[in-house]
């Protein structure tokens, strides 16, 4: 590999679906130093992203089970406000983050002290946005009223993440999927946003990121969905996630840390990058670009890397979505090929 477009970092997105955080940590870390965030794998319950939290609300008295709905992350049934609630006091949580985090935190330290993890590496936090989750679990009619309290619960489980874990350590990363779902007008739930979907996502996405204070680190998981390893709609190009990224960091109050963006696998084209040229990231923010597909390893990663190159330089290298939804067996081939890339960069 010749090309200098990229530099040895790597990023993992969040899932590694091996038996337990401490499988997923210890994994993670025979990258080294250049991963500078390690993830717990999300493994266990929250091994399919948001599905988990469909147990939450079906254990809130406030909702009711209403129909079937798109099986996106799970064939669950819609929710909806139950009779007799008014909306105004609707309240949600615990939700579970926070303890995973906690617990997790506790295995990072020790085997960061076991010389397991390198000194100087944060222990990475990984939440849905409350647009991914209402829109996921709730009937169009209850999605306005409960994206509110929802994102009170969130707030919630961070500042007890806050609490428990130092902001030296600590990154969090905020997963913006459903947003592009209504960016490419895939999905019409912007309706309950008004007339400027777009303006709105961008300052709901500031707002969330300006809760994380300034000695953590902060991060946006560009996403388009990997249910089933398939978007819910193929990105045309890269400019609907620059126009995001570039709008959170001219609105946002604090450093932007870093940026995800996938690559589909078909993708290795000039024109699907181009629009990165226009990107607009501070100096000291890291992007990553999803260039990196098990069927296709190292030879399909030099491609799409070679032809980001052309609109962009300085990125590290990434999975397109993650380690999630792949057979466990699978993930020692994804972590070579991470390897290769970086020995690559080296050379």
């Amino acid at each position: 590999m010749t090309s200098t477009a990229y530099v040895p970092r790597v990023h993992l997105v969040g899932s590694i679906p091996l038996e337990n955080s401490e499988a997923a940590l210890r994994t993670a870390a025979t990258l080294g130093s250049s991963l500078a965030r390690i993830p717990d794998g999300e493994t266990g319950e929250r091994s399919n992203w948001i599905a988990w939290q469909h147990g939450v609300f079906t254990r809130n008295a406030q909702f009711r089970t209403t129909r079937s709905h798109r099986p996106q992350y799970s064939a669950r049934n819609f929710l909806a406000i139950a009779p007799g609630v008014d909306p105004d006091d609707v309240t949600i949580g615990p939700l579970g983050y926070a303890k995973a985090a906690v617990d997790s935190y506790q295995v990072f330290m020790r085997l960061r002290s076991e010389g397991v993890i390198p000194d100087g590496t944060r222990f990475q936090v990984s939440l849905p946005t409350p647009v991914g989750v209402v829109i996921n679990f709730f009937e169009p009619a209850a999605r306005p009223l409960v994206e509110g309290p929802y994102q009170t619960a969130l707030g919630a489980e961070l500042d007890t993440i806050l609490a428990a874990i130092p902001g030296r350590d600590l990154a969090i990363q905020w997963d913006v999927v459903w947003e592009f779902a209504m960016i490419e007008g895939w999905s019409s739930e912007a309706e309950w946003w008004g007339g400027d979907a777009f303006a709105d996502i961008v300052e709901t996405l500031a707002e969330l990121g300006n809760a994380v204070p300034s000695d953590v680190e902060l991060g946006f998981h560009l996403c388009y969905g990997d249910a089933n390893h398939k978007h819910f709609i193929e990105p045309t190009d890269t400019r609907s996630m620059r126009d995001v990224a570039n709008g959170v960091r001219q609105t946002l109050r604090r450093q932007l840390d870093w940026v995800h963006m996938p690559v589909p696998r078909g993708r290795d084209d000039i024109d699907y990058f181009a629009p990165l040229s226009e990107l607009d990231l501070d100096d000291d923010t890291e992007l990553y670009l999803g260039v990196i597909h098990l069927t296709d390893g190292i030879p399909g990663a030099n491609r799409r890397i070679a032809s980001a190159g052309s609109a962009v330089t300085g990125f590290g290298v990434a999975t397109e979505c993650g380690f999630g939804r792949r057979p466990p067996r699978s993930i020692r081939q994804l972590i070579a090929i991470h390897r290769d890339l970086l020995t690559a960069a080296h050379d």
